[in-house]
């Protein structure tokens, strides 16, 4: 299929990379359809495009590039909603904010997306258990300014 986007402009869709979320991203109930699509080469980021709506697509990464001992703690029936048996079977991300003051680039520890590369599935959780913050900013992970860079470069300032 032809999806017509803001930021990337017509991309063809597989319908065999389409992620279903069996819980939405929060404050976008209405959402469940997504493709992943790779960020600014070399890039810690990446796209998740709804392809319900070409203007909506979130900037996502792996939380442990800034938090090296980052752990999903989740019940089974979230596995389960999952289709899978471990958290090992999951692609794990987090949303990533980028205001235009680069300081300021923060990712949400406390609500990962997970992702079943295998089954398509996803879903964003809440980690009740963790002292994760919900405002983690980057700038505190002492990365280099060359990796905060490369998240700015996925800022849309459309």
């Amino acid at each position: 299929m032809l999806l017509e986007t803001t930021r990337f402009g017509s991309i063809e869709v597989d319908d065999e990379s389409v992620i279903t979320l069996t819980q939405p991203i929060l404050g976008f109930q209405e959402y469940r359809r997504f493709i992943l699509l790779p960020g600014p080469d070399g890039s810690m980021v990446k796209w998740f495009q709804s392809i319900d709506s070409g203007e909506l697509a979130f900037i996502l990464m792996d939380p442990r590039k800034v938090v090296a001992d980052y752990k999903v703690d989740i019940s089974e029936r979230e596995l389960s909603e999952l289709a899978v048996e471990s958290v090992d079977e999951l692609d794990v991300y987090t949303l990533v904010v980028v205001p235009h003051d680069n300081s300021k680039v923060r990712t949400n520890l406390r609500a990962p997306i997970l992702i079943s590369p295998k089954h398509r599935l996803g879903k964003q959780t809440i980690l009740e258990r963790s002292n994760y913050p919900v405002q983690f900013f980057l700038a505190q992970a002492n990365e280099s300014d060359e990796k905060l860079e490369e998240v700015s470069n996925a800022r849309s300032d459309s």
